[in-house]
């Protein structure tokens, strides 16, 4: 029998949302729990429960530093949860939230994040209504851990359209992207800016509601965080089996993210959001959509950035400032670990 010097193990790119996250999912999650429900792989899942149509996710935030200039690890853990119901369509109604604590951490620390999330729970009209705790050797954890579920309800009179995604469809994303990730970045490596940069971290359930009960006819939506804008659309082309192209000139990008990004070697559209949302949206209601989302306070900069085309190749293509057009490939490694 031969024995295997080379056994596969987990790395940091399994957790960066990319292509290594989608085999992980695949290989090992969706293989051995697979059903009609997880195989749809959204930001969270839809469910029949008697008359009532609800969605359901979860997330764990292992983010490093827990806090970081325009918010921390508690406000990001509820609007992550928030966040991933509401770009499904649903109402996020409730929250549980789980605490994993190492020995030793600060009290105080922990109080000004309990108050974070609060705060974030109120902005987005949500309870968080349980949760758990459990307490670490320092030791065996970096300091906090949090993991939050959120149930929401969907109204089926102002969700998303049921046709499919066709050629033709506008791509709209709602402001500026790659905050959240430099923001986290700038912070952790202590580099020092004549700006600085703020995270985006936001919840989008009443900037989308208003664009869902404005008439706007929405196909889909993504929350656009781990592996950015890029690998988001990588898995909406996968999904919906069309390619799609967006502008280089008309993607939003602030002028200290695209310098931050031009020196360390980044790419924008790379980088996590947790504050942003990407829409596909029937042509004829763009223009309505963009000035309703520019009405919002976190829209205000929102922007059609492309389109959905022939073609079943499951790409996406970037048009370039030069005209060229290339392939963005769905992110492969993490260009900045532990930013969620």
């Amino acid at each position: 029998m031969t024995i295997d010097n080379e056994e596969e193990v987990i790395t940091l790119g399994h957790g960066a949302g990319g292509v290594l996250t989608g085999k992980l999912v695949r290989d090992i999650f969706l293989n051995q729990f697979n059903n009609q429900v997880l195989s749809r792989l959204g930001d969270a899942a839809l469910l029949d429960i008697d008359a009532h149509r609800m969605a359901f996710t979860t997330d764990s935030f292992v983010i490093s530093p827990l806090f970081f200039k325009g918010g921390d690890i508690g406000r990001l853990s509820v609007c992550g949860t928030v966040n991933d119901l509401a770009v499904m369509g649903a109402e996020p109604l409730f929250i549980a939230a789980g605490f994993i604590i190492g020995e030793g951490f600060s009290l105080r620390k922990l109080e000004a994040i309990a108050q974070s999330m609060r705060a974030a729970a109120d902005e987005a009209g949500v309870a968080i209504v349980t949760g758990d705790t459990k307490v670490v050797r320092s030791q065996d954890i970096d300091e906090l851990f949090i993991t939050t579920s959120g149930i929401g309800r969907l109204d089926t009179a102002k969700g998303l359209s049921a046709r499919p995604v066709t050629p033709g469809d506008t791509i709209i994303i709602s402001g500026t992207v790659g905050e959240h990730g430099m923001s986290i970045f700038i912070e952790r490596e202590a580099i020092a800016l004549a700006h600085a940069i703020t995270s985006d971290v936001a919840p989008l359930n009443g900037m989308i509601r208003a664009v869902l009960e404005g008439g706007c006819e929405v196909r889909c939506m993504r929350d656009p965080t781990r592996g950015g804008v890029a690998t988001a659309l990588n898995e909406l082309a996968e999904e919906k089996g069309v390619d799609l192209l967006i502008r280089q000139e008309h993607i939003p990008v602030s002028e200290e993210v695209a310098a931050c990004c031009e020196i360390l070697g980044f790419d924008p559209l790379y980088i996590a959001n947790e504050g942003k949302a990407l829409f596909v949206i029937d042509p004829e209601d763009a223009q309505k959509a963009i000035a309703i989302l520019r009405k919002h306070p976190y829209g205000k900069e929102a922007q059609v950035i492309g389109s959905v085309l022939e073609g079943k190749g499951h790409k996406v293509f970037l048009e370039t400032f030069s005209g060229a057009h290339r392939q963005l490939e769905e992110l492969t490694e993490d260009q900045l670990p532990r930013i969620c």
